[in-house]
């Protein structure tokens, strides 16, 4: 059967630099304020590939760190292959990951100077390279999490409320 010519293509289909999301850490933005963020390459061995593919990651508690001037990320969970036997690996180990040194020596100063951490924000796959989006962020306190909850609330009661004078 051959393929229609006019049809649309997914984005991952059509365009090589389409990003594949595997996974989002929505509590990172909740937890945190996110100042800026960069992307970042992730070294990965054994058969953690195919078990990102499958999305059987957990970014609960994980964070980066930098230490001799290289990058790591911590407590990000990769859960092991199924199929892989012998070849997976611990699935809390630490990964490194991969950015210019520009970036580092930026991420470096940020968090040793302003108090800053750096947190994962979302993990896909681009050109079939793993990539993790990683941001400078700043820890809120109860009352800015309660803020933004009642931003949140707010806006989705006056969607709420248009959406309704326009059926009328």
């Amino acid at each position: 059967m051959k393929k229609d010519k006019g049809a649309a293509k997914t984005p991952a289909e059509g365009d090589r630099n389409a990003k594949k999301m595997v996974s989002v850490n929505r509590k990172a933005r909740h937890n945190y304020e996110i100042e800026e963020s960069f992307d970042a390459g992730l070294v990965l061995v054994g058969t953690e590939v195919k078990s990102l593919r499958a999305g059987r990651i957990n970014f609960q508690d994980s964070f980066c760190r930098i230490e001799n001037n290289e990058c790591w990320l911590y407590n990000m969970h990769i859960m092991p292959y199924e199929l892989g036997n012998r070849y997976n690996v611990e699935p809390l180990r630490k990964r490194k990951l991969l950015l210019h040194a520009w970036e580092i020596a930026e991420l470096r100063a940020q968090t040793e100077q302003k108090g800053l951490t750096i947190v994962p924000l979302a993990l896909y796959f681009q050109r079939g390279f793993a990539k993790l989006e990683i941001a400078l962020a700043r820890g809120k306190k109860l009352y800015d999490k309660r803020e933004s909850i009642a931003e949140r609330d707010q806006d989705r009661e006056s969607r709420r409320e248009a959406a309704h004078r326009g059926r009328e």
